[in-house]
């Protein structure tokens, strides 16, 4: 009976900020509404840092794995045996973890008595051998396995052989920030009597937005007012490999295209307010993205949340998101594709109004506040069961 009545104890597995990562931002959404969710003590977190970084937690920062030390795992494990934790949530990506394709999470997950749920944040539909063990191990020894596109719960049945009885679909969550309107935070930022298109997010080469700058040459011939934002700095990683390259590829697009007044580079790791800000503003927003497999998008979830109009490549999160009349999808790696789609946006106002109510009707429901109660049901839900079986057990 004291079981049922305690607040619970739940401890997430993956990256924290300030580590600059977009799975530590996940996190630290999650957590901070389950702040205001009764039955849950306030959840802690297991942080796993990268090649030897030391970074300055705040106290939710339970313990620390470096992630190619194998012996930090074992510890880890025994430490989570041995203590009073209901539940571990894992949040799951190849990068994150030691090994190939983060091989060193699987002993630790087998050495684990407690319960645990992992949150599969990319789902390849062409795995390697080692990676489609990894994801089959780790679901087989979970309570539960969560992944945030519809599209992917076939993808782990039939290319990982899960049974769908384990798997759950929840939306990527989207932070609610007050904001002003759109015209007042044009003003604001000094961009009164633009049209803004924007881009937000850590910029890598993947991000293709060298064909959003060259659609642009198109866009400003008919709407010189036209502006594309690029919110951002450089992905940490790629800056460690290959510094600013590819940053600067882009910035000689846009003298080459004489685009310097209707491209502009925000070159900073944005604040939470301040990507609500850019999205808000935003008249449109891009995702030219190169790769199609790709399941799960943050800063497109994002852009659903707040209603904006959303221009597209075809990868399988916008296909999903954008169905149903909520977007536009270009062609990939064609700047003429997305050319049409920005035009055929601007030039029908009507047409805009309409998408943006479809897109916030499925927005309002990706809110924080609601996907962090389907978390806490489901989190409830499997320590009952899990307390149950060891009654049973014992």
């Amino acid at each position: 009976m004291d079981n049922i009545n305690r607040n619970r104890n739940i401890v997430f597995l993956g990256t924290s900020l300030p580590r600059e990562c977009g799975i530590a931002t996940f996190t630290q959404d999650l957590l901070d509404q389950f702040a205001q969710i009764k039955g849950f003590n306030k959840p802690r977190i297991i942080a796993i840092n990268n090649n030897n970084a030391s970074y300055q937690y705040g106290e939710q920062v339970l313990r620390e794995i470096d992630q190619e030390n194998q012996s930090d795992y074992t510890e880890t494990a025994h430490y989570l045996n041995s203590s009073n934790v209901d539940l571990l949530v894992i949040q799951h990506e190849f990068g994150i973890y030691g090994g190939e394709s983060g091989e060193y999470l699987i002993p630790f997950v087998e050495k684990l008595r407690i319960p645990y749920i992992a949150i599969f944040h990319t789902v390849l539909t062409k795995p390697s051998v080692k990676q489609r063990f990894i994801i089959n191990r780790v679901a087989e020894l979970a309570v539960k396995v969560v992944t945030m596109a519809q599209s992917t719960v076939k993808d782990l049945t039939s290319i990982y052989g899960i049974d769908t009885q384990k798997i759950a679909f929840i939306h990527h969550g989207v932070p609610y920030v007050q904001s002003e309107s759109r015209a007042k935070l044009k003003e604001q930022y000094g961009f009164a009597d633009r049209k803004i298109l924007s881009t937000f997010g850590f910029l890598s080469p993947g991000k293709g937005i060298e064909y959003g700058i060259e659609a642009m040459r198109g866009v400003v011939s008919q709407h010189p007012e036209a502006l594309y934002i690029i919110w951002g700095k450089t992905h940490p990683v790629v800056k460690l490999e290959t510094g600013e390259v590819y940053r600067q590829k882009l910035l000689d697009l846009v003298e080459e295209c004489d685009l310097q007044h209707n491209v502009l580079f925000v070159d900073k790791l944005l604040t939470q307010e301040e990507v609500i800000h850019s999205l808000v503003m935003s008249d449109i927003y891009m995702t030219p993205y190169l790769g199609k497999d790709q399941a799960v998008s943050g800063t497109l979830a994002y852009g659903v949340g707040y209603g904006r109009v959303i221009i597209s490549t075809p990868y399988r999160y916008a296909e999903e998101m954008l169905a149903e009349g909520r977007g536009l999808l270009a062609q990939f790696h064609d700047s003429i594709s997305l050319e049409a789609c920005i035009l055929q946006l601007l030039n029908n106002p009507d047409m805009v109004k309409e998408m943006e109510a479809r897109t916030l009707e499925l927005g309002k429901t990706m809110m924080w506040s609601e996907i962090a109660k389907t978390y806490a049901a489901l989190f409830q839900e499997k320590i009952a069961i899990s307390e149950l079986a060891n009654r049973s057990v014992i």
